[in-house]
């Protein structure tokens, strides 16, 4: 079939919404290095963990080997919901750009979630549910995770407490309101409702917040309270897993039509969405049977893959987390307040990490300006108003698609197109009106916080 009579838009029918997730971890040669008690310095046990984490999230958590999870069948008919998700052929971008490249993209934000969140949300609440909880507790960023487990607690009948990011609690008021509309308590982030909060409070009083904060004090409140569990809705292993429903949902829409992407591309924050989306992709490169060209993309107001140290780090400000090993700027950097609240952490997952350690993968990172050049540019085009998140995939994208059409090369380019920016519209105005900053850390600001990664047998 010629590409010329691709539809705009390839759906998969609800009989071919996958019925398993894809453990990336099986076909890695180099598996990730496993989380550390932060008092003993060992690895964490599943005794340890399930203190935290739902049971069978912790099994899936420390599992390296089983390659495919059937995804349960209450979980399935939740996705049917909103899934299967849109793979769109950009041809009007393409068109606008006067590029020979051709450019899909995976839609995720056909949900009130506005995002892929909602992927790995209604697996966590499922099995929180299962296991007899009365609720979880979890930080958001720019919102999109918690307006996700939001709906999926109240879907189940869980309780919901939500930590949000203080500068995002405050520039994103709406989101706030969906969480609180789903019945969720949204507190922003650090407060003087924990003992974490309130000493990260006394020593930076004016701090905006980040997702380390924010990450401590849901931790903090789910171990001190019986029947609650701590969710994440990034960096760990468990939610790359429920996440690669993307990927493989885009995998079989383009074979469907014999299409085989040169180049993938998705947003890194914590990894949650570009491990999703590569994750066929990637274990075809690991297995040899397929190669690809990766590319992750950050803000350069938080580089953790560009410029940040491959070593143990706690997962949190308060650093009360476990350790990970993994891209990361310190535990004590708070990035400035950028409209990307979902890419304001300042590690990376320890799978994404290492198979970016170990050249299976690049990253680059752009400044927010000219993320929101490329947001609006798509929008003009697309039709989708683009989160911001989302909009640093479309800016690389874009960046490939020109460097195609200076080449001459016919490029098949994928990108990820994680969510909405209908609750972003602050952001977008301080970019219309031309009073939009971009603020880039140091060399010395880096410095400072990796200066105090924490000492482990090994790392120096």
């Amino acid at each position: 079939m010629s590409e010329n009579t691709i539809p705009y838009k390839i759906y998969l029918t609800e009989d071919e919404i996958p019925r398993q997730w894809y453990n990336l971890r099986a076909d890695m040669k180099e598996k990730p290095a496993p989380l550390l008690n932060p008092g003993t310095g060992q690895p964490l046990t599943a005794e340890e963990m399930s203190g935290i984490f739902c049971e069978e999230l912790v099994r899936q958590e420390l599992d390296n080997n089983t390659a495919y999870y059937d995804i349960p069948e209450d979980i399935r008919n939740f996705y049917k919901m909103y899934r299967p998700a849109p793979l769109v052929r950009a041809y009007c971008l393409e068109k606008a750009l006067g590029t020979p490249a051709k450019i899909y993209y995976k839609f995720e934000g056909n949900n009130t979630s506005g995002s892929h969140k909602l992927n790995s949300a209604i697996a966590q609440a499922y099995y929180a549910k299962k296991q007899g909880l009365k609720g979880v507790t979890t930080e958001t960023g720019a919102g999109q995770w918690g307006t996700a487990l939001s709906m999926a607690c109240a879907y189940l009948g869980l309780d919901c407490k939500v930590y949000m990011v203080k500068v995002s609690y405050e520039q994103k008021p709406f989101r706030r309101e969906v969480m609180r509309t789903y019945g969720a308590s949204v507190t922003p982030s650090p407060s003087d409702t924990t003992n974490v909060g309130r000493k990260i409070l006394a020593e930076f009083p004016d701090t905006t917040g980040s997702l380390g904060c924010a990450i401590s004090e849901a931790v903090e409140v789910a171990v001190s309270n019986p029947g609650y569990r701590y969710v994440l809705g990034s960096v760990l292993n468990q939610v790359l897993l429920h996440q690669s429903i993307i990927g493989l949902e885009a995998k079989a829409a383009l074979d469907k039509y014999g299409v085989k992407p040169d180049i993938i591309i998705g947003c890194a924050g914590g990894g949650s969405n570009l491990g999703g989306l590569i994750a066929p992709f990637m274990g075809e490169k690991l297995r040899g049977e397929n190669d690809y060209r990766i590319i992750a993309v950050e803000p350069a107001s938080c580089p953790s893959f560009t410029r940040g140290t491959f070593a143990y780090d706690f997962c949190d400000t308060g650093m009360i987390c476990p350790l990970a090993k993994m891209y990361t700027l310190g535990s004590s950097f708070i990035p400035s307040a950028n409209h990307a609240g979902g890419l304001r952490f300042h590690g990376m997952s320890s799978i994404l990490s290492q198979l970016y350690h170990d050249g299976y993968m690049e990253a680059v990172s752009v400044e927010q300006s000219s993320v929101f050049e490329a947001a609006e540019q798509f929008a003009r085009v697309e039709g989708i108003l683009p989160a911001p998140e989302s909009s640093h995939a479309i800016r690389a994208a874009i960046d490939e698609a020109l460097r195609c059409k200076e080449t001459g090369e016919e490029k098949t380019i994928l990108f990820g197109l994680t969510g909405t920016g209908y609750f972003d519209l602050v952001a977008y105005q301080l970019f219309n009106d031309g009073t939009m900053t971009d603020v880039i850390p140091t060399d010395e600001d880096i410095a400072k916080s990796v200066a105090a990664l924490p000492k482990v047998p090994g790392q120096g």
